[in-house]
């Protein structure tokens, strides 16, 4: 039941017993009011180059030429209001109420419990408390609300950030899921996220937003107004800065958020996508198609676990598959190009910004001089590629950051696979983020992979791969089984090679009347052979 009302305050509001304020609809902006109109804090989205790698095919009328993602939509944009104070204190249908697992007082809102009488606690006793990323319902007592809608936000941790990210994301779907099946038509949530629970808040919000904004594309009809609540300034300059990127209200706002979304918005439901595991398989000619057994649900796993999760893998390419080496596509939707610029852009902004310094001292990938054409060399020895001892989230911004200069002109790979069987790899997923962040210029720059001391797995994963996966890349792969022959690709003195390498040289060709000293670095036939002697 609702609080009686005795006076009325001089914003327009009614104050309760307790002395707050009871905020309606009519008080409260709405977003496509000029209340939120922040012209001058825009910025002129043609003052920023053109995506160089979006094609004039993917245009649509906006000023870049790519296709908006979160187009303008009067209709749902009238849905949205911003407004600074507690959800409690909205007389709406529902407000939201973030809260833990057992739904104890001391874990709730603040304030929420006081404002709406002993009867709540009461009633969430009887409830059996309320897993991670749902929602339970109850009355709302002494609240101006007809109900509370409780949910249990996650806690944040970066190695789950995709998990963390799916759970908050149901935690405000679900919430609105709960508002329909009550035959409820307004709502008023406050940020769900907490800093108790350690959860970022600019990454919170966009979760926050986009999730809203999908829900209302499919549900506009059945609900009349969402309420975002904020308590802190932070917040407040966060929603407002967000807002126009997912709720634009003209083609400028629209424009500019093409420019500043990030790349992952997630699904059509605002989940956060998990992509890293879909394999894009071409049909085999003249086979026929079989039913595929189905496939476990897949779980987020810690990047720096994910290498060791493989060698229990059912899939046949991840078990078969030894990919130090390759940054082509394994498959999964692309990217769009506005995405795939926004997330290499962002990845090599992170990696200018931090000290990489004890990955460079693994050698795992290095710069090495020029092919015999003049092209650029990254060198990449697979034996070093140590998973048990790499930050895999840190090895990726190296990476980024000693690929770009070369990928912005032809270049060539060579990747020394001696004794690399031995080590345990990253997983095709990996691969997959990692060929996104290095983009489609990676793949069209790049001139050939050269690849020595091959294994039969390798070559054979390398074929099935040709055979299967629509990319370029896999046809680039030049197989070199002597270390003499890469010299006719690349110069020896274009190029630093362990001394392992020159070892496994040895015994591989050493039959063959091929001896390498690995001190000197001389090459030369054994007694018996030709007597000349090559320097390398």
């Amino acid at each position: 039941m609702h609080r009686p009302v005795s006076a009325i305050t001089d914003h327009g509001g009614l104050p309760t017993e307790s002395g707050d304020t009871v905020v309606t609809l009519d008080q409260v902006p709405r977003w496509i009011d000029d209340d939120f109109r922040y012209s001058d804090e825009i910025e002129d989205p043609s003052s920023h180059f053109p995506d160089p790698l979006a094609s004039s095919s993917e245009a649509e009328s906006s000023g870049t030429g790519i296709v908006s993602r979160f187009p303008v939509d009067h209709e749902v944009n009238s849905k949205i209001y911003l407004w600074r104070g507690n959800p409690w204190n909205m007389e709406v249908d529902a407000v939201v109420n973030s809260t833990n697992e057992n739904m104890d007082e001391a874990h709730c809102s603040p304030g929420l419990h006081a404002a709406s009488g002993p009867g709540l606690a009461e009633e969430c006793s009887t409830l059996g408390g309320c897993r991670t990323g749902m929602s339970r319902v109850t009355n709302a007592y002494d609240l101006p609300a007809r109900r509370i809608i409780h949910t249990v936000g996650p806690k944040y941790a970066v190695k789950y950030h995709t998990a963390a990210e799916n759970a908050l994301s149901h935690c405000y779907r679900s919430c609105l899921e709960l508002l329909i099946e009550n035959r409820l038509q307004s709502i008023a949530i406050g940020c769900i996220y907490t800093e108790a629970k350690y959860y970022p808040r600019e990454p919170a919000a966009h979760v926050a937003i986009r999730t809203i904004r999908r829900f209302l594309e499919k549900q506009k009809d059945n609900i009349t107004a969402v309420v975002l609540c904020t308590t802190a300034a932070n917040d407040t300059d966060i929603y407002k800065r967000l807002l126009p990127l997912y709720f634009p209200r003209d083609r400028k706002e629209e424009s500019f958020a093409i420019m500043k979304l990030p790349a992952d918005v997630g699904d059509e439901n605002g989940e956060t996508l998990i992509d890293e595991r879909k394999i894009r398989i071409k049909s085999l000619p003249n086979v026929k198609k079989s039913v595929p057994k189905p496939r476990q649900a897949l779980i987020d796993v810690p990047i720096n676990d994910r290498g060791l999760t493989r060698r229990n893998s059912s899939s046949y390419l991840d078990s078969y598959l030894d990919p130090a080496f390759m940054v082509g596509d394994v498959g999964g939707p692309p990217l769009s190009a506005a995405e795939e610029y926004s997330l290499h852009s962002r990845y090599l902004a992170k990696a200018n910004s931090r000290n990489l310094s004890e990955i460079a001292e693994m050698k795992i990938v290095y710069r090495g001089g020029v092919d015999s054409e003049g092209r650029l060399v990254m060198v990449i020895v697979g034996a070093h590629f140590l998973l048990r001892c790499l930050d895999l989230d840190r090895f990726v911004l190296y990476i980024v950051k000693e690929f770009e200069p070369l990928i912005q002109k032809a270049y060539s790979i060579v990747y020394f696979h001696s004794a690399a069987s031995l080590q345990v790899q990253p997983d095709l997923g990996w691969m997959r983020k990692l060929q996104q962040i290095l983009g489609r210029k990676s793949q069209r720059n790049l001139h050939a992979i050269y690849v020595l001391h091959p294994s039969f797995g390798l070559k054979a994963a390398v074929f099935t791969m040709q055979l299967l996966v629509d990319n370029m890349v896999w046809k680039k792969v030049v197989y070199v089984e002597r270390l003499l022959h890469l010299f006719k690709y690349v110069p020896r003195e274009q190029l630093t090679i362990p001394d392992f390498v020159f070892q496994h040289d040895l015994e591989v060709n050493g039959g063959k009347g091929l001896v390498v000293d690995p001190r000197t670095k001389y090459v030369y036939n054994r007694p018996g052979g030709k007597s000349e002697n090559v320097i390398i």
